[in-house]
């Protein structure tokens, strides 16, 4: 899923003689990396803009899986592929963004030859599992908004569950296969040789898996952009309908029913609506600037990659914000789970819908 890391970096020959100004990443190692040094004020703003995102991926991501499975109230299809979606981003906050923080930041590797390829296959594995959920969730979704009454029967946990574990196999074999058995460098042996040194974790990506990244992540993005176009074009002509029954003073208790069904479905529609917009903004120019780098031979300077790059793991901490502005159910769990509430008695069956239903109530 990556592109060169690091690929102005050249190889410290052992017999070669270095400036006494150059830094390396391990100085007392042969065919160590050149180490780009920032100056202390930038380099603790970096930490501290980059450590702020790992600690919001983390914490934030981590408060969503535990309001879902805590209370039985959440315990529904489409809030069990949220969490799975808060499950994802958990760990690009924990097991990938931390170190390529460091990376970033200190323009070395310290973390070993393994864990490079283990980094890069979480790296990958994540971000297209979140593609899958987010596909499978605009698809919930639909059919959510477009037979609102009949949505309990047609998505349901067993059905949550298969598109869970869809999108974790899927996702995993993909990048895994791709990564472990070298198929995404064949035919770039040449320039991956020269690109080696100690303290780097370069990889390359060719033009044939380039193309099958971009596919992966295109396609999951135009299936959700299409329906969350006549997701839009449904919820509005619910509403006009809705809005002419009620002047006409026609409504019973069914289509009054059918009406509040129909308004909670738009409501949550559009807050994870927003969410994939958040997504395809974070990761597009990421996927393009790749594909076009495969193409061109590389020629992206490293800050523009790392730029497009931190860009998109920006999202993984984006969407518990998300949740937190539109979801006051989710307002409330993080209180009773922050407060430490949680501990004390039966909590899980509490109504944190309670607060909303009134206020919904007040305003109708």
């Amino acid at each position: 899923m990556k592109i060169l890391q690091g690929s102005e970096r050249r190889i410290m020959s052992s017999n070669q003689s270095q400036p006494a100004a150059v830094q390396l990443c391990y100085e007392n190692i042969n065919g160590s990396c050149i180490k780009t040094s920032y100056s202390p004020g930038p380099r603790v703003i970096f930490y501290l803009a980059f450590g702020s995102g790992v600690l919001l991926a983390v914490l934030g991501n981590l408060l969503v899986i535990v309001s879902i499975l805590h209370f039985k109230q959440l315990h529904s299809p489409n809030n069990f592929l949220i969490a799975s979606l808060a499950c994802a981003d958990f760990l690009v906050g924990a097991t990938v963004m931390p170190f390529s923080m460091v990376r970033s930041v200190e323009s070395c590797w310290y973390f070993g030859e393994s864990y490079c390829k283990f980094h890069s296959c979480f790296d990958g594995s994540f971000c297209y599992s979140s593609i899958f959920h987010l596909c499978f969730i605009s698809i919930d979704r639909y059919i959510a908004v477009t037979d609102p009454l009949l949505y309990p029967t047609k998505f349901t946990l067993k059905v949550s569950l298969l598109c869970i574990i869809f999108s974790w196999l899927l996702a995993i074999t993909y990048i895994f296969s791709l990564i472990g058995t070298g198929a995404n460098d064949d035919g770039l042996e040449e320039l991956v040789s020269a690109l080696t040194c100690v303290g780097g974790c370069q990889g390359a990506v060719n033009q044939t898996w380039s193309l099958a990244d971009f596919l992966l992540f295109f396609i999951p993005t135009l299936v959700m952009i299409i329906l969350y176009c006549k997701i839009f074009l449904v919820a509005k002509q619910q509403a006009r309908k809705i809005e002419n029954t009620g002047s006409k003073g026609e409504s019973s208790a069914s289509e009054s029913y059918k009406a509040r069904v129909s308004k909670r479905e738009r409501k949550a529609a559009k807050t994870l609506g927003i969410t994939v917009i958040a997504f395809v903004i974070s990761w597009f120019p990421y996927f393009i600037e790749t594909i076009i780098d495969a193409f061109l031979g590389f020629i992206t300077p490293t800050y523009i990659y790392e730029i497009l790059l931190w860009f998109a793991y920006f999202n993984s901490a984006m969407n518990p914000l998300i949740y937190a502005f539109f979801y006051p159910w989710f307002r409330r769990a993080i209180k009773l789970i922050v407060t430490g509430k949680v501990f004390r008695g039966h909590t899980s069956t509490i109504d944190l819908f309670s607060e909303q239903v009134k206020a919904s109530d007040g305003r109708s």
